[in-house]
């Protein structure tokens, strides 16, 4: 009896741990997500509306070191996240003053003028938006590579380009996902 009793218990406790997670499997499928699926391809285009020259710019993968790519245009750091990955930091660095007749060209010049609330925008190989709302804007030392890690709780797109007039530090402007579309 007592046997019987105890197989009775254990199973109705697997039964009870079996519903629990059938349960929230099912809330976590309907949970609205603010990430996407992966395109087929990892290009992006970025639009920063209060930046007059940071419109439908295309953002190459690159390794920091690449200069040519940085001459260009946008680079999207190897190694960190894209906008369609949850947690993911998509760190983007251009030049302040860059090239006259290339992509670079005073491409974020003016990224110091950004403001809280001030929207980025990355749009993925697909089509699908990614907006962002600036939350932060500070200066940091070229050392200081932490930046490029993702931000806990939070979906961020990352924007650096170095400080005027010396070139010496690197100023950094983050976004928070807050819709994809």
């Amino acid at each position: 009896m007592a046997v019987r009793r105890r197989r009775r218990g254990w199973v109705n406790a697997v039964l009870l741990l079996f519903g629990f997670v059938l349960v929230g499997y099912a809330a976590l499928s309907l949970w609205p997500s603010n990430v996407a699926e992966a395109p087929a391809e990892t290009a992006m285009r970025l639009d920063v509306p209060e930046l007059s020259r940071a419109q439908d710019v295309p953002v190459y993968g690159a390794a920091g070191d690449d200069t040519a790519a940085l001459d260009a245009g946008a680079i999207h750091l190897d190694g960190t996240g894209f906008p369609w990955e949850a947690g993911s930091n998509v760190y983007i660095a251009a030049h302040r003053l860059g090239y006259a007749g290339t992509g670079s060209f005073l491409l974020f010049y003016d990224l110091d003028k950004l403001e809280n609330g001030d929207e980025v925008v990355l749009t993925d190989s697909g089509g699908t938006e990614y907006t962002y709302s600036v939350f932060r804007k500070f200066v940091i030392e070229p050392t200081e590579t932490q930046v490029t890690e993702p931000v806990a709780g939070k979906n961020v797109v990352t924007l650096q380009t170095c400080t005027l007039p010396d070139y010496s530090q690197r100023l950094v402007v983050q976004a928070e996902l807050t819709t994809v579309a």
